[in-house]
């Protein structure tokens, strides 16, 4: 187990400079805020289709080949030079298929320079605007600073939320509770 959490934190570590080095690049060559939308739109597009997803991941890929493959979609997709060239430099190195991790890593790097903290937020139902924004003001006064909010419906839970900042989780679901009032009544039997 102690292993799985180290490569954990060594696939973190490797993602964090990867998404580092793109976006102190990007930042020397004056096309930030582009490379910052056009690696959500990576994102999105790795999220959205099994197929590339499945290119990805696939080991058997000549590197040569998949990198011509990866950007012919990316310019066909109309992404810059800057992530396509990164992309390929990934893509060289045999990572294409930690490429989301590094994608994730990228945003989080975005939201730390710009002050935001993202919160991903898991409910049984979606929540109000209201209840977004008591939520966000209610994390702010914890000393969150800005949250952005990113929320998961999972009927699942039953109710409640679960919270995730960072490395932190807090889980006020209906089913944890359950869980641990049926570990609880095991305990005293």
């Amino acid at each position: 187990m102690a292993s799985g959490a180290g490569t954990q934190s060594s696939n973190q570590i490797l993602a964090g400079r990867y998404a580092t080095a793109l976006y102190d690049y990007a930042g020397e060559m004056g096309w930030l805020d582009r490379v910052i939308e056009e690696m959500d739109a990576l994102g999105r597009l790795i999220d959205e289709s099994a197929d590339f997803r499945a290119f990805l991941s696939n080991p058997l890929i000549d590197v040569h080949e998949g990198t011509k493959a990866v950007r012919a979609v990316l310019q066909a997709q109309g992404f810059g030079s800057i992530v396509q060239d990164f992309v390929g430099v990934v893509s060289s190195n045999r990572r294409l298929f930690f490429l989301r991790p590094i994608v994730t890593a990228f945003a989080a790097l975005v939201d730390k320079k710009r002050g935001l903290v993202r919160a991903e937020v898991v409910s049984a139902h979606p929540l109000t605007d209201l209840q977004s924004t008591q939520l966000r003001a209610r994390l702010t006064e914890l000393g969150y600073g800005r949250v952005n909010i990113e929320q998961t419906v999972d009927p699942s839970i039953l109710g409640g939320l679960v919270v995730k900042l960072g490395a932190r989780l807090y889980d006020t679901s209906l089913k944890s509770r359950l869980q641990r009032l049926q570990y609880a009544m095991k305990g005293a039997a």
